[in-house]
């Protein structure tokens, strides 16, 4: 744990001293949900209709953008071979990078969709369970994120590929957490569709570190 609390500290550390990454997520979130009411027009019916697909949507390719900055810095500056010979097992570290990737992204995208809803008109009866579908949700983006940029570390058109490989595992996330949202609109039990997401989290959170740990041993051989 101590080693756990060093590294996730290290790398938040980097990633607020480098915060246009950070920055670039909300913004294009923030942009990109904008851009619906501009290009559908300010219909309150229509925006409230399609407020929790809006939302959903932006923000997984808002966490797209990140990505490949995982594990690109060390990998790029040699610190990747230090970290990987370290006593602290690389599943450890990438839990505490996963972990750091989503306290600068996925969290701010969490706080920052209310207030995006309300600009879309979301119905007040659904904002309990959007905040809470994506705070269970975004760390599935974070897990299976860092599995596709360990995937890609070192390759060409690096941010390409990752999008590529992570968008269709993003999929259930995007279903479910629309899903629970609309359920809370029509005053169906949200309860099901929160707990797959739930589940989700879970099951990534054993998964992909190895994954990931594995693909990044292979790049450094």
């Amino acid at each position: 744990m101590t080693a756990f609390a060093t590294l996730l500290r290290r790398d938040l550390r980097l990633a607020l001293g480098q915060g246009g990454d950070a920055a670039s997520v909300l913004a294009f979130f923030v942009l990109a949900v904008i851009l619906f009411p501009l290009g559908l027009g300010p219909e309150p019916l229509l925006l409230a209709r399609i407020a929790a697909g809006i939302l959903w949507v932006t923000a997984l390719l808002a966490a797209l953008l990140s990505l490949d900055q995982i594990f690109l810095a060390d990998y790029q500056d040699g610190s990747l071979e230090a970290l990987a010979v370290m006593p602290a097992a690389l599943e450890t570290q990438i839990l505490a990078k996963v972990l750091a990737h989503w306290l600068v992204t996925g969290l701010p995208l969490t706080l920052l969709a209310p207030l995006l809803a309300f600009m879309l008109h979301l119905d007040h009866a659904a904002y309990g369970t959007l905040i809470l579908g994506m705070a269970l949700g975004t760390p599935a983006l974070s897990l299976i994120g860092a599995m596709g940029a360990s995937l890609t570390l070192g390759a060409r058109r690096g941010g390409v590929l990752i999008s590529l490989l992570v968008l269709p595992l993003y999929i259930p996330v995007l279903i479910f957490g629309t899903a629970g949202v609309e359920a809370a609109i029509a005053g169906l039990p949200v309860r099901p569709h929160l707990l797959l997401l739930a589940a989700l989290t879970a099951a990534a959170l054993p998964l992909c570190p190895p994954a990931a740990a594995a693909a990044l041993r292979q790049a450094l051989e």
